[in-house]
């Protein structure tokens, strides 16, 4: 008997095994440990998702992948939303499908159905995906010729799926099977429908097919999938949280902010809302102050030939407002960038001047489809906490490093510790030569190892005049939110031909920093809202203080408090109404107010107030200078 070839199979951890060749990752993963092999879902083979009934033809690194990775779970999810789809076709046999892919949490699948489905619809979907995983049926890859693809969607006059083929380069896509169910898909998928022990079907959207507005509204259904029902359960509790903490709803509660159909996605900010941005905003200040930035004001309208000379009219054309002043035309600003090259570029500079910090909280316009609006997360006006940083190639390393040092110092007075970074480089549409961006993506890979940062890659994903570093913050139910970026920009100083005087008495070309440490006041207001469940720290509430007298005899004391804490700066609140006070205790635990001063007959009589905190109750009695002292302690130390 002829002896089979082998082939040597390079595992994560460096470690080397030879197998015959035409071995599965299933067959490997079955040879290393029958507990890997009933979690594993795909692998990598040379860095590519695959089947794990894909056989392996020569030497390879293999990676095996189970549901216990962010990886695995994304072809669990996806693998699910194909249930899902099958489920539905099973009910509603006219159904046509869009796309179904896996998302940060789940998965989604847009469907053109006559049918406006319900929630009782989607107990029916549930059920008959039930069936399907009981069945255990197999995901089955069948690789075909474009022309061959188009003949089956065409038979099943699936016109997305043949809108999606028509577009696509690849001469030979990929369908899987799932029993009588058939879908157009790169894969890869789980082995069986049977390993989705648990499921929930969330909620119905409406999507644009391809997010165009132009065409047909589709159904979005978004659906969750574990495989262990536990770990379905605990997600349950934690979206009930996320729905508790959702900054729409308690900036509603709250008397935050709104939104009105006068001006959908633009922002209205009540008295209490804007307390919190002013404080966020004279916060930063004072630390723009102590890292030696100049703060400047660039103008809200401005001519269409600034917007092509930065390259925003190429490449930001379709999000920008325009209108008509003098028979020209003039963009409102999505960026506050150029602006800040017009003041650089105002006066010749010296290179005893650089590095010069120029900080905005620069009000910009961006048009946002109405499909993304999203509460502050998605709005179409929004205030950056912009600054733009001119300096000298050799001055980049310190520059990014303070630009670092900044960010963290803010994020540990928010108490925003959980967060990781990502460096993204240069995206397909982009301005600038392949010799700058080879530059500046160095430049930004030199600053994180000397800050001794880790880091991920995230090629790609720069803006279109530079690359960047971005900071990713988790907040307290662990969702991660992009805030702080820092972008190196050779480009636009190139564009706008700045310059200085160097040592040596000939002009050179300054380097542009962009930077920004919350990414915009109002996103960032919506995240610590959820963060902290609307019950904001002493430092940041709206209403540090609400004063309680208990009956109108003591309304006379009462207001000598609320005028010695407003002389101490505190933002606080005087509730003379004539409730009973528990009434007005249980009003501002829900306003969520960190301190309320009850005052009785006694504490008239000692000339003192009795403290309670929001959630911890009574906290004894003490006179108004010992509130004061170490009200001020916990603001001054952000407690």
């Amino acid at each position: 008997m002829q002896k089979k070839e082998l082939i040597d199979i390079t595992f994560p951890d460096g470690s080397q095994k030879s197998y015959p060749k035409g071995v599965t990752p299933e067959e490997i993963a079955k040879n290393i440990s029958p507990a890997l092999a009933q979690k594993a879902v795909a692998a990598k083979v040379n860095d590519r998702l695959v089947d794990l009934n894909r056989p392996i033809l020569s030497d390879a690194r293999l990676e095996i992948l189970t549901y216990d990775s962010p990886e695995g779970m994304k072809v669990f999810w996806h693998s699910t939303s194909h249930i899902m789809a099958h489920a539905v076709k099973n009910l509603f046999p006219e159904a046509q499908f869009g796309v179904g892919p896996a998302i940060e949490n789940g998965f989604y699948y847009d469907i053109d159905i006559d049918a406006k489905l319900s929630p009782e619809d989607l107990a029916r979907i549930e059920e008959e995906m039930r069936r399907i995983v009981q069945a255990g049926e197999t995901f089955q890859r069948e690789e075909l010729t474009k022309e061959e693809a188009i003949a089956l969607f065409r038979e099943k006059r699936d016109r997305y799926k043949l809108e999606l083929l028509q577009d696509m380069e690849d001469q030979n896509p990929s369908i899987y099977w799932e029993g009588n169910f058939v879908d157009l898909c790169r894969g890869p998928h789980i082995p069986k429908t049977s390993m989705v022990k648990a499921f929930k079907l969330l909620s119905i959207a409406g999507a644009y097919w391809r997010g165009d507005e132009k065409n047909k509204m589709l159904q979005r259904i978004y659906g969750i999938s574990f495989p262990k029902k536990s770990q379905l359960d605990e997600f349950l509790r934690y979206l009930e949280e996320a729905k508790k903490r959702d900054h729409r709803r308690l900036g509603r509660e709250l008397d935050l902010f709104s939104f009105q159909p006068e001006g959908p996605g633009f922002v209205f900010w009540h008295p209490q809302g804007m307390r919190i941005y002013l404080v966020i905003e004279s916060y930063l200040r004072q630390k723009l102050s102590r890292y030696d930035y100049e703060e400047v004001k660039t103008p809200m309208v401005l001519n269409s030939s600034l917007w092509k000379k930065s390259g925003h009219w190429d490449n930001y054309k379709d999000n920008m407002y325009f209108i008509n002043i003098d028979d020209e035309t003039y963009a409102i600003k999505p960026m506050n960038c150029p602006g800040a090259c017009l003041i650089y570029r105002n006066s010749l500079k010296s290179y005893r001047e650089l590095p010069i910090r120029l900080a905005e909280f620069g009000n910009v316009h961006r048009h946002e489809r109405s499909g993304v609006l999203n509460g502050l997360f998605r709005v179409r006006q929004f205030t950056q906490d912009d600054a733009h940083i001119f300096c000298m190639p050799e001055q980049i390393l310190d520059e990014v490093l303070g630009c670092i040092r900044l960010v963290l110092e803010v994020y540990q007075d928010f108490k925003l510790t959980d967060f990781h970074v990502e460096l993204s480089t240069r995206p397909e549409k982009s301005i600038g030569s392949d010799e700058l961006w080879q530059k500046a993506e160095q430049s930004l890979e030199e600053a994180l190892k000397a800050a001794n940062m880790e880091y991920q890659l995230n090629p790609g994903d720069g803006a279109f005049y530079g690359p960047k570093i971005d900071f990713h913050v988790r907040d307290s139910l662990r969702r991660s939110w992009q805030l702080g970026t820092i972008q190196l920009d050779f480009s636009m100083p190139e564009r706008f031909e700045l310059e200085y005087v160097g040592s040596d008495g000939s002009r050179h070309r300054p380097v542009m920093i962009h930077r920004a440490i919350f990414g915009s006041i109002e996103r960032f207001i919506a995240q610590l809202v959820e963060h902290y469940a609307g019950a904001f720290p002493a430092w940041l509430a709206p209403t540090q203080v609400t004063i309680l007298p208990i009956t109108d005899h003591q309304i006379e004391y009462a207001n000598q408090i609320y005028q010695e804490l407003r002389k101490a700066g505190f933002r606080v609140k005087l509730d003379d109404r004539n409730e009973k006070i528990g009434y007005k205790i249980r009003e501002a635990e829900t306003q969520k107010v960190p301190y309320m001063l009850v005052v009785g007959a006694q504490e008239v009589e000692q000339s003192q107030v009795a403290v309670r905190k929001h959630k911890k109750g009574d906290q004894g009695k003490m006179s108004l200078e010992q509130f004061i002292h170490q009200l001020s302690e916990e603001i001054e130390h952000k407690n």
